[in-house]
């Protein structure tokens, strides 16, 4: 019987015999160059924008107050319904100032009477006067107590005038077209002339305002930039708007105006954009983001950002590949983005080769065989 000694040894000497009989595997070439992907750069025209936070307001608000004081009688509109302008809102009770007029116009025809009779007497006095018939000092009292008497006859129209004024207020009437919001009186309410609180608000829809803000320092840098000739003015003063639900206004919108003074306090520019909303989707209040276009540059160089790192100083670096497919570093400006994009501002050139895919085996100095996998656009 063989010794199980002596069958393990000889299988371990088999093993052992094969072993060195059998190729070692090849270690990899550290000189062999580093597959990379890259992207060639180019100069071209990019339309740079920003987007600014803001909110929506109406073109036109109106708060309805009441003119005169007095109880409301009625209602006569539906609460978020369209009002044209002059269409009745309120009726205030009438009663005190129809009186009121009456009273006028009594007071006005006495003033008419008493002066229909004052010139009579100025008209006999004048010429009594011309024959010496009466003195002086009647005639001149008898034309002083005419032009009074017409004189009273105007301050009584004009009363008779404020009294119509007075109650054409009894019925309040909206001051603009557009959508009224909820009453905040009912009948029975006892109001008052140009009270603080109004009755409702009248909010035109027809067009909305979106207010935003810039940074200051961002405004002056696009100006430099302009003087400088790196950057073209915008073509259009288009702006889109983002909703807060992230959808776009299919309808863009027009930038009115820019603030001419920074606020101390923030140290930004404010900024308003007018919107059709025909539909009336766009409501007063709404957060919104509007989209401006700030200008073009124009010999912009976008690079993706896969190939953008950072240095221990926060500069912006890629790796370019060289004349002799070495990797260099290259410190780049890159201060905004453009889509999934950065836009360089110095540092590169038309036509060179940023490595985008394979960087975590890129060193400075290091042969690569690049691929192009596209240009940077």
């Amino acid at each position: 019987m063989r010794s199980p000694f002596l069958t393990g040894a000889a299988l371990a000497l088999a093993a052992f015999l094969s072993a060195c009989g059998a190729k070692a595997p090849e270690a990899p070439d550290p000189n062999a160059p580093t597959p990379v992907g890259v992207v060639v750069t180019r100069a071209e025209p990019v339309r740079l924008t920003t987007e600014l936070s803001g909110r929506t307001s109406a073109s036109l608000v109106s708060e309805v107050r009441p003119q005169v004081n007095g109880v409301i009688k009625a209602r006569l509109f539906q609460e978020g319904a369209m009002v044209r302008a002059g269409q009745p809102l309120y009726q205030i009770d009438p009663a005190p100032y129809r009186a009121a007029l009456d009273s006028a116009k009594a007071a006005l025809a006495q003033a008419q009477a008493t002066a229909m009779a004052a010139k009579l007497k100025a008209d006999r006095y004048r010429e009594l006067a011309g024959i010496n018939a009466v003195s002086k000092q009647d005639n001149d009292d008898a034309q002083a107590v005419d032009q009074a008497a017409a004189a009273n006859v105007q301050a009584q129209r004009a009363a008779v005038q404020a009294a119509r004024i007075n109650l054409d207020y009894t019925r309040v009437v909206a001051p603009v077209s557009g959508r009224i919001g909820k009453s905040t009186v009912t009948p029975g309410a006892l109001v008052t002339a140009n009270q603080a609180a109004p009755l409702a608000t009248v909010q035109n829809l027809d067009t909305i305002y979106v207010d935003v803000t810039q940074s200051a320092s961002e405004l002056l840098k696009l100006r430099r930039a302009m003087a400088a000739g790196t950057l073209g003015a915008p073509q259009s003063a288009r702006v889109q708007l983002i909703l807060e639900d992230g959808s776009t206004y299919p309808t863009p919108g027009a930038l009115q105006f820019s603030d001419i003074t920074v606020d101390p306090g923030t140290g930004s520019v404010g900024l308003r954009a007018v919107f059709p909303n025909p539909t009336g989707a766009l409501l007063p209040g709404l957060y919104v983001r509007a989209r401006l276009e700030q200008g073009v540059a124009t010999q912009g160089i976008l690079t993706p950002q896969a190939a953008v790192s950072r240095d221990p100083k926060g500069g912006a670096t890629v790796y370019v590949v060289d004349d002799k497919d070495r990797a260099q570093l290259r410190t780049i400006t890159a201060d905004r983005t453009v889509g999934d994009k950065w836009l360089v501002t110095a540092g590169l050139r038309p036509g060179e080769q940023v490595i985008v895919e394979g960087l975590q085996k890129v060193r400075p100095g290091a042969l690569v065989a690049p691929s192009v996998i596209g240009a940077a656009r």
